[in-house]
């Protein structure tokens, strides 16, 4: 089963789907960010030292469907994170015809990826409406492409307060009282 799994900045979005992809005993997380500075490199440390050592990490910041064509099996967990890095990565890069190319393919091979694929991403659009034209075409992409994901996986979470909420398919398997462990305060 595919799952997209959204909610805003450090709503715990990214630990639920460490919870979820946890209970695999195969998991690759393929990682978009890149550290253009020392604050995103703290962020990318933090990541890295509580995922479990015997998960598989791909760094992949803008060929996302290939590296889920190339990593994605029948008993393995894919994990992505995060979609909006990714999204930002290809609308603000070199190339201009990067994204509309990249999203395509990714929208053309999520259905047909064996295993179980974790998508994260930022719900961006819930606030108020970006000043500037570079940044309502980020909230409008991301918001486009959540809703093309969302109408692809079987499963879409929203994380708030640490807490999902089912907004497509079956809950998550949390136990206990649904609380994502570990969450960052």
């Amino acid at each position: 089963m595919h799952s997209l799994i959204l909610g805003g900045a450090r709503s715990g979005k990214s630990a639920l789907a460490e919870r979820i992809a946890g209970e695999h005993a195969e998991v690759v997380y393929i990682a978009t960010g890149q550290a253009g500075d020392a604050e995103m490199a703290e962020r990318i440390a933090h990541h890295r030292a509580r995922r479990p050592a015997h998960w598989g990490c791909i760094e992949e910041p803008i060929a996302l469907a290939a590296a889920l064509r190339a990593h994605a099996a029948p008993q393995r967990c894919v994990l992505v994170d995060c979609l909006t890095l990714w999204l930002s990565n290809l609308l603000f890069g070199a190339e201009p015809a990067a994204f509309e190319r990249e999203r395509a393919d990714l929208l053309a091979t999520l259905p047909s990826l064996p295993g179980r694929v974790l998508l994260v991403s930022n719900e961006v659009g819930l606030g108020v409406v970006p000043m500037g034209e570079v940044s309502r075409r980020y909230v409008d992409e991301a918001g486009r492409l959540h809703q093309a994901l969302g109408a692809l996986c079987p499963q879409v979470l929203f994380v708030a307060a640490g807490l999902p909420l089912v907004l497509k398919g079956a809950p998550p398997a949390l136990g206990g009282t649904g609380a994502i462990a570990g969450v960052e305060q």
